[in-house]
């Protein structure tokens, strides 16, 4: 499996740093993990970088308008699982959703320890149970136990909606009840709201400040019930050494090569004009091969506004400030 010292070498010897068979000194090869890392850094800001989306969900509480999310926040999920070498088996899944990217948290288990791929579980509510593969290989397996998951600090939330499983009465919705969109406000639109205490059934709008380690999520109306689910860009992991695994969809890992090679070329100085250029379209290409698959195709039909279309079923909107129109 590819790792970053693997990039790190092929990068070197592409701008002609190093040559057939020789292998980077310590530090060179740090500098050049640093770069990497600040490579994939800037890769999760570039929406169609972005392979995977991640659908965070969680019960609303009854009351509550603000909630964090972020590893120790207040967003997570609760799972019983065991883990095996670097393998996380999941039996049962109590509340929230299993995603790529989340951090683990119980007895026994290393600070920093994340979900990195999905093995033959699914996650994102479709089929809980199964096998994940983790960042950190365990020595000593750990047996089943609860284990909390935290979701990562996204960047920003693209979509969202709010899940009811049961009438005004109390009553179960059959068919696993009905989801209604949810408007995602600018902090303009949000200041705008008038009452932003009005009580509600369930949240038709949220807010979503990022922070700095911790984000905030502010619903509204102050809800009384409902399942939020709520969409956002996976994160890049940052490399914590230079052996870790790096998986990754096909094609990335010679993005990783080139772009490191167009970082790097700067530093050392030893790029021809023939490389310069040759690096730079390869860069250029490799990424541009990796958006034409990402990127989102062109909405041909879409959705009424959630606030808007909510005008003829509840009077709430009065209060909003007219925010939305």
């Amino acid at each position: 499996m590819t790792a970053p010292i693997d990039i790190i070498s092929r990068a070197l010897k592409d701008i002609g740093a190093l040559e057939a068979g020789e292998t980077p000194t310590p530090e060179a090869a740090q500098d050049a993990f640093d770069m990497l890392n600040d490579l994939v850094d800037q890769w999760s800001n570039e929406e169609m970088m972005v392979y995977y989306k991640n659908e965070i969900v969680f019960p609303i509480v009854p009351g509550q308008t603000q909630y964090t999310i972020g590893p120790g926040g207040q967003i997570g999920a609760i799972i019983t699982g065991s883990i095996t070498n670097n393998i996380l088996t999941v039996t049962g899944i109590s509340s929230g959703a299993i995603n790529i990217g989340q951090t683990l948290s119980g007895t026994g288990i290393t600070n920093g320890t994340k979900i990195v791929a999905m093995l033959t579980g699914a996650g994102n509510n479709v089929n809980e149970a199964g096998t994940y593969q983790l960042n950190t290989t365990y020595s000593t397996p750990i047996t089943s136990e609860t284990i909390n998951l935290y979701y990562q600090r996204p960047l920003s939330i693209d979509s969202a909606f709010v899940r009811i499983n049961t009438n005004s009465n109390g009553v179960p919705i059959v068919n696993g009840g009905l989801d209604y969109p949810i408007a995602v406000l600018a902090v303009e639109d949000y200041q705008m709201i008038g009452l932003k205490t009005l009580n509600g059934p369930w949240p038709k709008a949220l807010y979503y400040q990022p922070s700095e380690t911790l984000g905030n999520l502010y619903v509204w109306p102050n809800p009384s019930q409902g399942e939020m689910h709520i969409f956002t860009d996976n994160l890049f992991q940052n490399y914590v050494s230079l052996q870790d695994p790096i998986i990754l969809p096909q094609g990335y890992t010679m993005a990783l090569r080139w772009c490191l090679a167009e970082r790097l070329m700067p530093m050392y100085g030893k790029a021809s004009a023939t490389q310069i250029t040759m690096i730079n379209t390869y860069a250029a290409g490799a990424k541009a091969t990796i958006k034409r698959i990402n990127m989102k195709p062109v909405q041909s039909a879409r959705f009424a506004d959630a606030m808007l279309a909510s005008r003829q079923k509840d009077a709430g909107w009065i209060l909003s400030g007219g925010f939305f129109r």
